[in-house]
């Protein structure tokens, strides 16, 4: 009878840390998994925060450039519909602004003003950086808009008005559409994917 109690007893242990294994090994799993999903978040969280660094990297760019191009700044209002966003420079797509052209000033400043512009292009296009043949050098889908509200003029002072620049971008999942910030609307799949930054200057009259 005592062999029998103690046979019994043993399998009956055993059974038990079976299940206790397996059971293990299922909540060992589910938080593998819950890992690998935190992961894969991390990661395209890492990519839009880098992606909205080098778009206001490249916003600021454009404001310099405006600056410096003070005498033909009336060039680069490429944008004159406000609704759709287009014109606009960078990525390829329906609305891209065609060959540049400025007549605000002399042929010099004339001409420096429209290589910018090209150069402008170029870098939201990537050409910065380059890896496998292909330009790598910008965001995903990288595109800007600038323009020229005549109405917020100076009293008197033609050329005052306020600038909008908005570079846009695609993101990665989708979030919610940018307000206020029209530029290639309904290039991004969806406009939840449709980052955007902006920024106003006001050129002041210096003469």
């Amino acid at each position: 009878m005592k062999t029998r109690q103690i046979q019994a007893t043993k399998g009956h242990s055993g059974g038990f840390s079976m299940v206790e294994v397996l059971v293990t090994l299922i909540i060992i799993l589910v938080g593998l998994l819950g890992i690998a999903g935190l992961q894969a978040r991390a990661q395209i969280s890492e990519l839009e925060s880098y992606q909205r660094a080098q778009a206001l990297i490249l916003m600021s760019d454009l404001v310099d450039r405006l600056n410096i191009n003070r005498s033909t700044v009336s060039c680069f209002a490429i944008t004159t519909n406000t609704t759709t966003g287009t014109p606009f420079m960078g990525t390829a797509g329906s609305g891209h602004m065609s060959a540049p052209s400025c007549t605000a000033s002399t042929t010099e400043y004339n001409d420096q003003a429209v290589e910018t512009l090209d150069l402008l292009d170029d870098m939201l296009e990537g050409s910065a950086e380059s890896l496998g043949g292909s330009n790598v050098g910008a965001m995903i889908g990288a595109r800007a808009c600038i323009n020229y509200d005549a109405s917020t003029e100076l009293s008197g002072q033609p050329g005052t008005g306020l600038f909008t620049i908005i570079v846009t971008w695609q993101g990665m999942a989708d979030l919610f559409a940018p307000v206020n910030m029209n530029c290639a609307v309904g290039l991004y799949g969806t406009e939840a994917k449709r980052r955007a930054v902006s920024t106003t200057v006001r050129m002041a009259n210096l003469f």
